[in-house]
């Protein structure tokens, strides 16, 4: 009885699955052929660079934008320019990953190779050297001929952080046994090097300690500067502000970038040496850590300074 059961119940199944209408067919036209759509297009984030504040942001701006512009075109990726006000923002930046190449100072570099593990991607080469100085300037009028004439007058630092223009004057202080906040009558930032320039130029300060290189450029940019302040001072050599690059950098991107800047004085282009001219630079070259011992020694010899 049972097997009879099952037989009538598969029995109407099968009826009813064969009185079902057929499922809708779509017919498809061999001629009719319709373009694919366009796959969307794959675009490079773009490249982030900062700008120490050793010169002003104005200054940044109309010096780096032809070469951004440059780096721009050989890239083929937007390149964009993210400035801080001091040089250890800036060091924060490449830590936290947040620019991809940076142009620093001196002391900068050595605090950020230490604590964030920027290395050296190239360095600027100027009248065939890798190295700057520490001028102390002061007004073309003033009597001052040493950092002890500056006793009780009024003092630009430029960053805090600054090697030329406050860990080299420090020394200076420090060799006649006295400390800048009680050797001078009043000291301020600047936060940067043609600022300090302008502050002496214009009587606010006695005396300041710049880059040679940003001191030599703003009088070839401004003549008239010349009979408005002096150099009394030159430090030694030490070695030159550089481009780095931080750790989160991939290293094809790394290569590539080494591979244009150290190409640019060779490229006929205008826009290369638009950019070289801009920069007031012979050309892009390679330089090692040691360059930067002397530097570094000076350094631990002044210790921590503060804000």
């Amino acid at each position: 009885m049972a097997q009879r059961l099952s037989l009538i119940v598969f029995t109407i199944f099968m009826l009813a699955a064969c009185g079902a209408s057929p499922a809708p067919t779509t017919s498809i036209r061999l001629n009719d052929l319709q373009p694919l759509p366009m796959p969307t297009p794959v675009t490079s984030p773009p490249l982030r660079v900062s700008v120490a504040s050793v010169i002003s942001p104005q200054g940044a701006v109309q010096s780096y934008q032809p070469l951004l512009d440059y780096l721009g075109a050989r890239l083929g990726r937007q390149v964009v320019l993210v400035q801080r006000r001091t040089y250890t923002e800036t060091n924060e930046l490449i830590g936290r990953n947040e620019v991809d190449v940076a142009f620093v100072c001196t002391s900068a570099y050595i605090d950020g190779r230490d604590r964030y593990g920027m290395s050296l991607l190239v360095a600027p080469q100027v009248n065939g050297a890798t190295t700057y100085h520490s001028l102390l300037i002061v007004p073309a009028n003033s009597p001052a001929q040493t950092m002890a004439d500056l006793r009780g007058k009024v003092f630009a630092f430029t960053d805090p952080t600054s090697f030329s223009g406050r860990v080299y004057p420090t020394a200076l202080v420090r060799e006649l046994g006295e400390e800048p906040e009680t050797f001078f009558y009043d000291i301020f930032f600047t936060y940067s090097h043609d600022k300090a320039i302008e502050a002496v130029a214009n009587g606010l300060a006695d005396g300041a300690a710049v880059d040679s290189l940003v001191f030599d450029f703003a009088l070839a940019r401004d003549p008239t500067l010349a009979a408005k302040v002096k150099a009394i001072h030159t430090s030694p050599p030490f070695g030159v502000p550089p481009v780095v690059v931080g750790p989160g950098v991939r290293p094809q991107l790394r290569a590539e970038l080494q591979n244009i800047l150290l190409g640019m004085a060779d490229d006929p282009s205008p826009l290369a040496q638009q950019a070289l001219a801009a920069l007031g630079i012979d050309r892009f070259v390679m330089i090692d850590d040691a360059a930067y011992a002397s530097a570094r020694l000076l350094r631990s010899r002044i210790g921590q300074l503060s804000p």
